[in-house]
């Protein structure tokens, strides 16, 4: 569903949407797991952690089993930390509470842009220990890469223009669900 936001650009989902997107990607990660039995999911901070929850409570009530669930902060595992300290996010407790070695690993993030975030987030996983696999699970993969990362699972594929920015704001965090496309020239 797409329509115009007058306040914050074109929006391209919604709470439904949002909610059916993670409901379909547990079920792919049941499917493709033949279970849950050896899955952890980890959310990249800031928006991944609380789609990770998410997954996690709906991959229980398909499963009747919870999954170990944790948060990866990557701040300092950034290919830009030392160039960039101006759009630096400030730095976030790592929690991951459980042995991720031989772990299939769900990396969960909200946007998928030029793979720069996951390539981090892999590198700090790999600092933990060393999981028998790492999948990488998104709720909107808008292309654009600049380096070679696929994620196995994706809410929606969502064409961009290399201008525009991708806002995905959540109810933990923002107080809302919703994707919107927002352009430099405030155009929608």
């Amino acid at each position: 569903m797409e329509r115009e936001d007058n306040t914050t650009g074109l929006a391209v989902m919604e709470q439904d949407d949002i909610r059916r997107a993670l409901t379909r990607i547990a079920h792919e990660i049941v499917e493709r797991n033949h279970g849950i039995e050896n899955l952890a999911i980890i959310g990249i901070l800031t928006r991944g952690k609380p789609l990770a929850d998410r997954i996690a409570k709906t991959l229980h009530s398909i499963e009747d089993r919870m999954p170990s669930c944790g948060a990866l902060d990557i701040g300092l595992y950034r290919d830009d930390f030392t160039s960039n300290p101006v759009d630096r996010p400030a730095p976030h407790p790592t929690d991951i509470a459980f042995n991720i070695n031989d772990k299939d690993i769900v990396l969960v993030d909200d946007v998928l842009y030029t793979g720069r975030t996951v390539r981090a987030a892999i590198t700090a996983l790999l600092d933990l220990g060393r999981p028998a696999s790492i999948q990488l699970a998104v709720l909107l993969d808008r292309g654009h890469r600049e380096l070679p990362i696929r994620p196995d699972y994706v809410g929606k594929n969502l064409p961009t223009s290399l201008d525009e920015h991708v806002k995905v704001s959540l109810m933990e965090v923002d107080g809302i669900d919703q994707a919107v496309i927002l352009r430099p020239d405030g155009s929608r």
